[in-house]
């Protein structure tokens, strides 16, 4: 289930990610919280090398939060996917003792491929970096709502 919007309790990066079976989109926020900068996608290969991948993100970044995006059907209800993002969460948490926000992200890889279509960039490079636009919409829309329910 989406988490409420907490304050922040210190001001620091927080760390987006958009999983997929093969690929976690990633973005990172400014230190204090208002824009997005999406970073290289990671390839998964196995969980130990993707932990790994996120270690050095979250040490070279400063990240004080995580934000996953939640997959939910349009009707808002939760399915496999979005069991296997539960989990993924809890695993974040224990590993790296930060606070985890799951965070729907119904139509933010159908909104960052309209947006690439619209850049006019050939279907190869939009595969290259839909899930890091797709992170980067996620933190956006998580930034945005906290920022309103301050």
């Amino acid at each position: 289930m989406p988490d409420e919007l907490s304050p922040v309790s210190a001001p620091g990066r927080i760390l987006a990610l958009d999983v997929g079976s093969k690929t976690i989109g990633r973005a990172v926020s400014d230190p204090l919280g208002f824009t997005a900068q999406g970073l290289e996608t990671i390839r998964r290969k196995n969980k130990r090398t993707d932990f790994e991948q996120l270690e050095r993100t979250i040490a070279e970044y400063d990240v004080r939060e995580i934000v996953v995006g939640y997959p939910l059907h349009m009707s808002g209800a939760a399915g496999v996917q979005s069991q296997r993002m539960q989990v993924f969460a809890e695993e974040l948490r224990r590993r790296f003792s930060l606070p985890v926000h799951l965070w729907d992200e119904r139509l933010t890889t159908a909104q960052a491929n309209r947006l690439l279509r619209e850049a006019e960039l050939s279907i190869r490079r939009r595969a290259q970096v839909v899930d890091r636009l797709a992170a980067v919409l996620i933190l956006q829309s998580f930034m945005e709502a906290r920022s309103n329910s301050r």
